[in-house]
C-alpha cells in the first residue's frame, strides 16, 4: 500500500474539510452570501486540499477539467458528450498508466488519480446532462434523464466549483450538477419540502419554516467512521488477503477453511472503504449538502449522495443486492452513462467501463470479467429458482441463508484479484480456488439431480438446470485437479442418464 504519511495527510485533509464544512454552512449560508462567494470559497479550499495531499500532481485536476471544458465549448452538441467522455477517460487512463508503470507499481491507495476518478465521473455526467437537456430528440429519453438534464452551459467558476470543491475533492462522492448548484444557491431544500407536503396531503409548517439540521446524521456517520477505522486497523494485519495464496497455507488447510479465511480477509478489508466513504458523506452533510427529504416519522434524510449502505452490504442475499449498495454513486454513474445508453450487451459494457475507470492493474480486469459471469449466473438463479422458495416463510428463510453464504463467497472470489492487483498472484489464486469451487458446484448440481431421480421432493426447475449444464459444455473444460475430474465425470454420467 502507500506510505503512512500519505494516509495521514489524507485523513488530516478530510478532518480539515469537515471543520471547513461546518464553517461553510454556518457563516457562508445562502441567506448570508451570494452563490458567487460560495463557489469561490469552495473552489479555493478544494485546491488547497489538493495541493496539501498531492502537491503539484494536483495540476492534473486542472488540466483534465480544462481539456474537457474546451471540448464542451467547441464540440457540436450532437457529439459533445461522446468527445468529452473519450478525452476525460483517456486522460485519466494516461495518468494511471504513468503512475503505475513509470512510478510506483502497487501503490494504488490515496494516489493523485483517485480524485481524478471522481472528477471523471462529474465531467462525463455533466456532459451527458447538457446533451440530454439540449438534444433535439430528447423526447426519446427516459424520464430520469429529464430530471437530470442541464439546460445551460455552466460558467468556468461553476464548473471548477462542481469538480474541485473542498467537500469532494479528496474522496467524492460524485453528484448531479443540478443538485450541487441547488445546494450552492440554497434551493435544494424547497423541492424536498414540497414532496413531503404532497406525501402528507398538506403543508407541514415546521418543515416549511425551518431548514433541517444535519447534526445528528453527521455525528452518527462520524461514529461509524471511528468504528470502521478501529476494525480495519485491528484486523488488516491479522487477515491479509495475500495469505490465501501462500503455498504452506493452501497445502495444510482444508478447502472449507480456506473459503472461510478468504471471506474473513475480505470482511476485514471493507471497513477501510466504509471509513473513507462515510467520512466523505459526513463532510458534505456538515456543509448542508445531501438532504433527501424526510422519513415517515418526520426526521430528515441525508442520504442524497451516500455511497454505501453497510448493513445491506453485509447481509446481501444476491450479487446484485451487494453491488447496488456498494459504491452507490459510481454504480449510478455507470448506469447513466453506459448501461442505459449501450445498445449491445450493456452488462458487459458496464463492467468493462468500470474496469477501465478503476485503473490499469490486471487484477481489476480479472475481477470485472469475473463479475460479468457472476452477475449473469446470479440473475439466472434468482429468476429460475427463487420463486420455488417463496411458497412459505420457512422456505424463504432457508433460501436467504443459503444465498447470503454463496453471495459472500462469490463476492470474495470475484474481488480477490482486485486486491492482489498483479497477474501472477491472481492466477495463482485462481489455480488454488477456481477448479475447487467448480467441483463443489458440480457436485451440488449432481446431488440435486440424483435427489430428483430418486423421487425426493426438491423444488427446482431441472429442465432448465440440464439446459444450462448442456450449454456449459462440461466435457470440454480442461481440468487439472484430480478430484475435479472425478466430479465432472459423475456430473456427465448423471446428465447422460437423464437425457
Amino acid at each position: 500500500f502507500v506510505c503512512p504519511s500519505v494516509q495521514v495527510n489524507f485523513v488530516a485533509g478530510q478532518l480539515f474539510a469537515l471543520l471547513m464544512a461546518v464553517w461553510f454552512r454556518l457563516y457562508l449560508h445562502p441567506s448570508k452570501t451570494s452563490p458567487f462567494i460560495r463557489h469561490v470559497v469552495a473552489t479555493l479550499l478544494g485546491f488547497y486540499l489538493a495541493l496539501f495531499c498531492f502537491g503539484w500532481y494536483s495540476l492534473h485536476f486542472l488540466v483534465q477539467s480544462g481539456l474537457s471544458y474546451s471540448v464542451m465549448i467547441f464540440a457540436g452538441l450532437e457529439h459533445m458528450h461522446k468527445y468529452c467522455f473519450i478525452v476525460t477517460l483517456g486522460y485519466l487512463i494516461l495518468c494511471q498508466i504513468t503512475r503505475v508503470y513509470v512510478f510506483d507499481y502497487g501503490m494504488y491507495s490515496a494516489d493523485f488519480t483517485g480524485p481524478m476518478m471522481v472528477i471523471t465521473q462529474k465531467i462525463t455526467s455533466l456532459a451527458f446532462e447538457i446533451h440530454d437537456g439540449k438534444a433535439i430528440m430528447k423526447m426519446s429519453l427516459r424520464h430520469m434523464c429529464f430530471q437530470r438534464s442541464c439546460v445551460r452551459m455552466p460558467s468556468l467558476l461553476e464548473y471548477l466549483s462542481y469538480n474541485c470543491n473542498f467537500m469532494g475533492i479528496l474522496a467524492g462522492p460524485t453528484c448531479s450538477y443540478n443538485n450541487y448548484i441547488a445546494f450552492i444557491e440554497g434551493t435544494g431544500y424547497q423541492p424536498r419540502h414540497q414532496e413531503n407536503a404532497n406525501a402528507n396531503g398538506k403543508e407541514n409548517g415546521k418543515y416549511k419554516q425551518s431548514e433541517p439540521s444535519p447534526k445528528n446524521d453527521v455525528i452518527s456517520k462520524l461514529c461509524t467512521c471511528a468504528i470502521s477505522l478501529a476494525i480495519y486497523l485491528s484486523l488488516c494485519k491479522l487477515l491479509p488477503v495475500e495469505h490465501s495464496i501462500d503455498d504452506d497455507f493452501v497445502s495444510s488447510t482444508p478447502f472449507y477453511l480456506q473459503v472461510i479465511y478468504l471471506y474473513l480477509a475480505m470482511l476485514a478489508l471493507r471497513p477501510k472503504y466504509y471509513f473513507v466513504w462515510t467520512l466523505a458523506d459526513a463532510i458534505n452533510n456538515a456543509a448542508g449538502f445531501g438532504f433527501n427529504g424526510y422519513n415517515k416519522d418526520g426526521s430528515p434524510r441525508w442520504d442524497l449522495i451516500s455511497n454505501l449502505r453497510i448493513l445491506d452490504i453485509e447481509f446481501a442475499t444476491s450479487f446484485k443486492s451487494f453491488l447496488d449498495n456498494w459504491n452507490i454513486q459510481t454504480a449510478l454513474w455507470l448506469k447513466r452513462v453506459c448501461y442505459e445508453r449501450c445498445a449491445i450487451n450493456p452488462t458487459a459494457a458496464t463492467f468493462l467501463l468500470s474496469a477501465m475507470w478503476h485503473g490499469v492493474y490486471p487484477g481489476y480486469y480479472l475481477t470485472f470479467l469475473t463479475g460479468i459471469a457472476m452477475t449473469m449466473a446470479a440473475r439466472a438463479v434468482r429468476h429460475n429458482i427463487r420463486p420455488y422458495f417463496l411458497v412459505s416463510d420457512s422456505y424463504k428463510c432457508i433460501y436467504d441463508v443459503i444465498t447470503w453464504a454463496w453471495t459472500q463467497i462469490a463476492i470474495s472470489y470475484t474481488v480477490a484479484p482486485f486486491v492482489l492487483l498483479a497477474v501472477g498472484p491472481s492466477l495463482k489464486f485462481y489455480s488454488y480456488v477456481k477448479f475447487l469451487l467448480l467441483a463443489y458446484a458440480t457436485q451440488l448440481a449432481s446431488s440435486l439431480i440424483m435427489m430428483h431421480i430418486m423421487g425426493l421432493s426438491v423444488a427446482l426447475p431441472f429442465s432448465k438446470l440440464l439446459s444450462v449444464c448442456g450449454r456449459f459444455k462440461v466435457t470440454r473444460l480442461r481440468v487439472y485437479n484430480h478430484s475435479v475430474r472425478l466430479y465432472l465425470a459423475q456430473a456427465n454420467a448423471n446428465i447422460s442418464a437423464l437425457t
